[in-house]
């Protein structure tokens, strides 16, 4: 086992816990779900590819949809 998915489950893991602080204070469900997701998945995807895709879609789908 490499340090990579290591390194990138810190990386979105902090984005996460930003995303889920700024749902919380300003009651927007879309970053708080994103940032829940973003500290959960690492713990279920090994592949280095699959867990950046994946982070990278959740950490840019609240820009993309505001509710």
């Amino acid at each position: 086992m490499t340090a990579t998915p290591l390194l990138l489950g810190l990386i979105f893991s902090c984005i996460g816990l930003g995303y889920f602080i700024y749902g919380k204070k300003q009651q927007r469900s879309i970053p708080l779900v994103c940032g829940l997701s973003l500290m959960i998945f690492p713990y279920f995807v090994e592949n280095t590819l699959w867990m950046t895709v994946i982070g990278i879609v959740l950490s840019v789908l609240p820009y993309f949809i505001r509710l």
